[in-house]
């Protein structure tokens, strides 16, 4: 059995409840053990403020934070957005898309400081460790797991006892037993669970929930537009200035978040069997979404944009399921990516009292013919509709006839 104990393990550390308390506990689990906190900055604010020294007071050896945020949006949540992935119609899977990232990361940090082992704070009744673990066995499935929720010997098994746990080691938390959100936070996204919110019957707190967008009673009662700049169905300029992607995620995230716009409550079904609810706002990549789709409805010939309406559905799977990494979702992205290879120009989004409505967009890629879609039958042979349509509707006609009789 002590050969199978890990020397020294890589833990996705984020400086929460979770995370914070797990530092103490593998080193009372595996005695000697070398533990490594790992942090990714993805654009949390001011979460990450202080966490190198609360690591090392945790029970951290060494310390490890990567700015992960340019690739992040570019690399990861970019190519999300061409797809066009929604997860029951209302999660653009904010927490799901980042956990690739961070896991596959850890991966290189293990194989940067010899560490045989790889772990993360997710609990066993979550997506998460099912994210995390997935991206560890297929970028190295030699590593060792540390899952400690799933472990017979953590006796941490609710928010409450790890909030007393962290207490006594003296382990400075922002949680409390009465007030206990749990959130996770980067440039995408913010999502909250817990508490009131558990209760599908009630409305969630807003003031004492919602973080990076103002509840509707506090929104301007002006509207405001933005014109965000595509190339390649990337997004590229906010209102005429070019800026990399994470920069602009985070301008779009204020203006949003003032006019409330991407905040989503849902009820959804988790991979490991179970409903949750929970909070999501998600203000800079709603109005991604509403400019992106503006620009493929111009852009984007109809079988292709009505089949791709379809992948986007299973690849919001794929990425909600921790399979990012998984040949099926590099498959469909060569799909998605062809399909974006013209979706290119500007597209306006007004934004109003928690909407994004796309008002206009332009490209040079554009399929809309101004002259065929008008009221006038000029260039266009309006007697060749009744051979189409004679040859359309004959299954329903055949099927009519014989039903009649």
């Amino acid at each position: 059995m002590s050969e199978s104990k890990p020397k020294k393990i890589v833990l996705a550390y984020s400086g929460g409840l979770d995370t914070s308390v797990i530092l103490p506990w593998l080193k009372e689990r595996y005695p000697g053990v070398k533990l490594v906190a790992f942090a990714a900055e993805l654009g949390q604010g001011d979460e990450l403020k202080g966490i190198e020294d609360k690591a090392y007071k945790s029970g951290a050896d060494e310390v490890v934070i990567m700015d992960l945020r340019q690739e992040f949006a570019e690399q990861y949540c970019f190519p999300m957005l061409r797809t066009h992935a929604i997860y029951e119609q209302d999660y653009l899977l904010g927490t799901s898309i980042a956990r690739p990232l961070i896991a596959a990361k850890q991966v290189e940090v293990a194989h940067q400081t010899g560490a045989d082992a790889v772990g993360h704070g997710a609990t066993g009744k979550g997506n998460d460790q099912v994210r995390f673990e997935l991206t560890y066995m297929a970028l190295d499935p030699k590593l060792k797991i540390i899952s400690p929720w799933k472990d017979p010997g953590f006796e941490l098994r609710d928010r409450e006892s790890a909030v007393e746990y962290a207490q006594q080691k003296g382990i400075p938390i922002a949680q409390s037993k009465k007030k206990i959100y749990s959130q996770d936070r980067n440039l995408w996204h913010i999502s909250h669970e817990g508490a009131e919110i558990e209760h599908p019957d009630k409305e969630p707190k807003w003031e004492a929930c919602l973080t990076m967008c103002e509840p509707l009673e506090k929104t301007p009662d002006t509207s405001e537009i933005v014109e965000i700049g595509f190339k390649a169905g990337n997004p590229i300029s906010l209102n005429g200035k070019k800026m990399p992607g994470h920069e602009l995620i985070a301008h779009l995230n204020k203006i949003g978040g003032k006019h409330g716009v991407g905040v989503t409550v849902l009820a959804e079904n988790r991979l490991v069997g179970m409903k949750s609810r929970g909070v999501y706002e998600t203000p800079g990549g709603t109005i991604l979404y509403e400019a992106h789709k503006a620009l493929e409805q111009l852009c984007i010939e109809r079988e292709t944009y009505h089949f791709k309406q379809q992948v986007a559905l299973r690849y919001a799977e794929l990425v909600y399921y921790g399979q990012w990494f998984h040949p099926l979702r590099e498959s469909l992205q060569a799909f998605i990516d062809q399909t974006n290879a013209s979706v290119t120009g500007t597209a306006r989004v007004k934004l109003y009292k928690g909407r994004a409505m796309q008002v206009g967009a332009k490209s040079d890629q554009t399929l809309y013919d101004p002259q065929l879609a008008s009221f006038s039958m000029e260039g266009y042979d309006v007697t060749a509709a009744r051979g189409f349509i004679d040859l359309f509707g004959l299954p329903m006609k055949v099927s009519s006839q014989v039903h009649r009789k």
